[in-house]
């Protein structure tokens, strides 16, 4: 029962952050999940309480480690071309990303989904900028469990630009772009930390999303950075392409 008021007295404090109040130093380490397992569970918690889930995003540190996810909601998910006031954020720390539509649902099921199964799934792939954030009192403080229950630092995910998806991309080869105020300040092929992203769909699809009941079509996986993250303050107009998929664009006022 403490364990439990516990939980949700500190997401109630994250809740209150994302609604312009105090922004805590971080979870108590008492009562605060030590596994990412527990974290998970805290951040569906938490997704309960902010609204149903509509979009993700998954990652992982290379492409062989565990990727981690995050319930993304509707209050976060933006078209581009996107106005963000600034008021709205801690930090805004800007990365592109390549963001995937499913055409069909990928619901929970026994039998584990094939790499085949899921490419078809998958209805459009689209350029899109991530905004990395934190209810937190400052960037950098909250470890990864902590970080986990915050939405793994989402703050918001525009959406771009797009094609139906009859292709795979090539990780090591496709281009990308990040223009600031018109300067191209990254432009390279490959650079995603990932890897492949479809692995991490695949991830997503058998067993990542299993407490959200899996993967719903219309859903929006967006699939890491591309360029790293880029920390910019207001007035700054924010352009990510990608070579023969689109772009995003965002402007913080």
């Amino acid at each position: 029962m403490m364990s439990h008021a516990h939980m949700r007295s500190a997401l109630e404090s994250l809740i209150a952050a994302r609604q312009g109040g105090k922004r805590p130093a971080g979870l108590k380490p008492e009562v605060a999940p030590k596994t990412l397992a527990e974290a998970y569970g805290w951040q569906d918690a938490l997704l309960a309480q902010l609204g149903p889930v509509a979009g993700w995003k998954v990652g992982a540190d290379s492409p062989t480690s565990e990727p981690f996810r995050a319930g993304l909601t509707a209050s976060t998910l933006q078209l581009s071309p996107a106005r963000l006031d600034r008021g709205r954020f801690n930090v805004i720390g800007v990365e592109a990303e390549i963001v995937y539509t499913l055409a069909h649902s990928l619901p929970v099921r026994a039998e584990p989904y094939t790499r085949v199964e899921v490419l078809a799934a998958i209805g459009s792939v689209h350029a899109g900028i991530e905004i990395v954030d934190t209810r937190f009192a400052a960037w950098g403080i909250a470890d990864r469990p902590s970080q986990t229950v915050d939405q793994y630092n989402h703050g918001a995910l525009i959406v771009g630009d797009g094609r139906a998806h009859r292709f795979e991309i090539d990780p090591q080869g496709q281009m990308v772009q990040l223009d600031l105020n018109g300067e191209t300040v990254v432009r390279k092929a490959g650079g995603n930390s990932a890897g492949d992203a479809i692995n991490l769909l695949i991830w997503l699809a058998n067993g990542g999303a299993a407490s959200q009941g899996g993967l719903a079509a219309g859903t929006a996986i967006t699939t890491g950075s591309w360029t790293g993250t880029l920390f910019v303050g207001p007035g700054t107009h924010v352009r990510a392409s990608f070579d023969g998929i689109g772009e995003a664009v965002l402007e913080i006022v």
